[in-house]
């Protein structure tokens, strides 16, 4: 059985005696392990990076820009390979691991623009003689952790971006599919990247741990659960550093009584059940007013107990979950619900599934009369667990949604485009769709949420990506006349 090894100065790094397992979710095999950093592994990818970063940093941006179109090229030409990589370690299916490619392939395209959009600014003559300019400069070594849902996109969130603004990287993906980041670190390395820019270390929390506590790393980029997004920018200012931590979410989609409710149907399973629910933007509540209530949860019931759940790569809709472990913990959200007295409209604990082996399988799930207090509602369970919580009226319906913790995605599907306006302008979630389910911002603008689904000033990608990773320095420059008239002890004055 082969062990991936980490990726440090543009080559495979091993010396780690501890392993993990790497499963094929649908199959529930072990299909590989992942070497564990140690503290010394993670310094020594730490370093690589602190000494790259001098000549990187110089390097001229039509240089750093030309690699970066060529990375984007060889990404777009292998996508595919990238993809079954996805879908053989999370098991999300090859259609959905395709769009994830997509859509990180849109942050390395806006990577490509970093010539513009780290542009400074200039003020000629601002006093007599003298001229005062900004500039934006890399931050050093910036390290990114990442979550197992988006073994591909998450990263490809923040690394261009990164690396376009003159930092290096040092990227520790989940263990759990930890492939994918191996295979871009390569692919970037095959486009010219020097060595020592980007580097990966896989592990757990001794890695973590060293990553926020060294001295030589400037930022720190996580996407995970809230109690450790809050542990990770806690820590990480703690020392100095500047951090962007995105945490969890329980993101609710809104449907009113003028709504398509085929559309809203169709939008509520694909939402809810995509990835197999395991998508920090997945809906997870569906908010109905009470009028049309039993005719969506119908639809979406309906709908739901046709996919066909099974292998990602045998043209199924759905696919398993990570692990076995979290397949459990799900299955103990839908027993919870069960004793918390909601109505079950869908069990997924039973099902035909299309895979070989005992892989990590639930089916769609849907509660109705769902109340706000029940763990179902509250917590972020991050599996095919839909919930359907009935409100009485529109201002009802952003009150429960105000009232939640989370503030990351949220929906509303109507014809009423004042009804929509107002849901814009009162929700206090940070990515709003309407009559779009999930919507995460196109490249060009910049993806987070609010409340306790971020930790940090800066959004990722997009122009606040540019920001985060670069440092305003201002200058106030003034080049003396050979006839100034001498020396003048007086304090300075704007004339």
């Amino acid at each position: 059985m082969t062990t991936l090894q980490h990726w440090i100065n543009n080559a495979n790094y091993s010396g780690d005696d501890r392993t993990g397992n790497i499963y094929n979710p649908a199959t529930g095999e072990v299909a590989r392990q992942v070497a564990l950093a140690s503290k010394a592994t993670t310094e020594a990818a730490i370093a690589a990076a602190h000494a790259a970063f001098p000549g990187w940093r110089d390097t001229s941006l039509a240089r750093r820009t030309a690699i970066m179109f060529r990375f984007r090229e060889l990404l777009t030409e292998r996508k595919g390979e990238l993809a079954a990589i996805i879908t053989a370690e999370h098991g999300k299916v090859l259609d959905d691991a395709l769009g994830e490619v997509a859509r990180g392939l849109e942050v390395v395209e806006l990577a490509c623009n970093a010539p513009y959009l780290l542009k400074g600014e200039f003020s000629e003559n601002a006093s007599t003689g003298v001229d005062v300019k900004s500039m934006r400069q890399p931050v050093g070594v910036a390290a990114i952790i990442s979550p197992f849902n988006f073994p591909a996109m998450v990263p490809l969130w923040f690394f261009p971006v990164a690396i376009a603004s003159g930092n290096t990287v040092v990227l520790k993906p989940s263990e759990k599919d930890p492939s994918a980041a191996n295979w871009m670190a390569e692919l970037f390395a095959e486009a010219g990247l020097p060595e020592g820019v980007l580097n990966v270390v896989h592990g757990d929390k001794e890695s973590v741990d060293t990553l926020l506590h060294d001295d030589r790393v400037a930022s720190l980029s996580f996407v995970g659960s809230t109690p450790i997004a809050q542990y990770v920018y806690s820590t990480g200012t703690a020392n100095s550093k500047r951090v962007q931590a995105f945490g969890g979410a329980k993101n609710h989609m809104l449907v009113l009584p003028d709504a398509d409710l085929d559309l809203a149907a169709d939008m509520a399973v694909n939402a809810g059940f995509g990835a197999a629910g395991e998508r920090c933007m997945a809906i997870s509540v569906v908010v109905a007013l009470e009028p049309i209530a039993d005719e969506l949860v119908a639809k979406i019931a309906e709908r739901s107990n046709t996919l066909r759940v099974g292998d990602g790569t045998r043209g199924c809709d759905m696919g398993p979950l990570i692990t076995g472990e979290h397949r459990d913990k799900v299955a103990g959200y839908i027993e919870a619900g069960i004793d918390a007295g909601a109505t079950l409209a869908l069990d997924g604990r039973t099902g035909t599934t299309d895979a070989d082996g005992n892989g990590f399988f639930l089916h769609p799930t849907i509660f109705d009369h769902v109340s706000t207090d029940m763990s179902i509602y509250t917590d972020e369970i991050f599996g095919p667990v839909l919930s359907v919580v009935r409100v009485n009226s529109f201002n009802e319906g952003i009150e429960l949604i105000n009232a939640s913790k989370y503030g990351n995605g949220t929906a509303i599907f109507t014809n009423d485009g004042g009804a929509a306006r107002r849901f814009e302008h009162e929700i206090q979630v940070g990515m709003v769709g309407v009559n779009v389910p999930i919507p995460v911002p196109v490249g060009y603008h910049s993806f987070g949420g609010w409340k306790a689904s971020l930790f940090g000033d800066q959004h990722a990608y997009g122009p606040e990506g540019f920001k985060f990773f670069t440092r305003n320095k201002v200058v106030t420059k003034r080049w003396l006349d050979p006839s100034h008239g001498g020396i003048n002890l007086g304090f300075p004055q704007n004339d």
